[in-house]
């Protein structure tokens, strides 16, 4: 980035965190914010218990960038950054157990795309360690009936494709959840069904679902190509 800017810089849907827009005010560049309203609300919940003294808890996966906006937008109003901590399992909390143990008060966002079975474990097993525990559900909405209209069809469905990217956090987290119903496979594009033929074959009934930001046309070429296998 030049030392001067004249021009527009983006703010991704992921966000960032307040350092970020101060440097990019500073540069000289006009900002265009299209950080997501429910990523937005993550940020700001997880401000709000950093100011009232919470061993903050973000529960999400480490280097994706919406979390680390998260995280860093909290340290900036923790009293103590190492009291803002990153967890993408129960493993990882199990691991700072004595820590929780020993704070007075616990606070806990999700990034957008977790899933509320990974936040009804984490509230079991932190209720019996926590002396004061809240805990503010930022699951998205889109992202929560996504999820439970593509379990209703895992259920009825011999096999599973999940469309999109295996880099999208809401797609994998997606994939994960079916896979514990039916057998599900996560693809890309459409060519990468040649190396489920057998499984496609073998289905009486295949569902399909996809991303949040999987174009239709990709949704559509995997369908004909599953009804030409099949």
């Amino acid at each position: 980035m030049p030392n001067v800017g004249d021009g527009i810089c983006i703010i991704r849907s992921h966000g960032e965190s307040d350092d970020v827009f101060s440097e990019i005010q500073k540069r000289g560049f006009e900002i265009v914010d299209l950080t997501c309203f429910d990523v937005k609300k993550v940020q700001n919940k997880a401000v709000e218990l950093a100011k009232d003294n919470y061993f903050v808890i973000i529960l999400g996966k480490k280097e994706h960038p919406e979390v680390r906006a998260i995280c860093a937008n909290a340290q900036k109003y923790s009293n103590n950054p190492d009291e803002v901590f990153v967890a993408s399992n129960i493993q990882a909390l199990q691991e700072i157990e004595q820590k929780i143990k020993s704070s007075k008060k616990i606070g806990v966002v999700l990034q957008t795309t977790q899933t509320k079975e990974f936040l009804f474990d984490v509230i079991d097993y932190l209720s019996k360690i926590c002396k004061i525990l809240k805990v503010e559900n930022t699951i998205c909405p889109s992202t929560t009936l996504r999820q439970q209209e593509a379990k209703k069809l895992a259920q009825n469905s011999d096999l599973m494709v999940v469309v999109g990217s295996k880099k999208s956090a809401n797609t994998t987290h997606l994939a994960e959840l079916l896979n514990r119903i039916t057998k599900t496979i996560h693809i890309e594009h459409q060519n990468e069904l040649n190396n489920y033929c057998e499984e496609i074959k073998q289905a009486q009934s295949i569902g399909v679902t996809a991303g949040a930001s999987t174009p239709d046309s990709i949704i559509n070429e995997v369908i004909n190509k599953l009804e030409n296998i099949n």
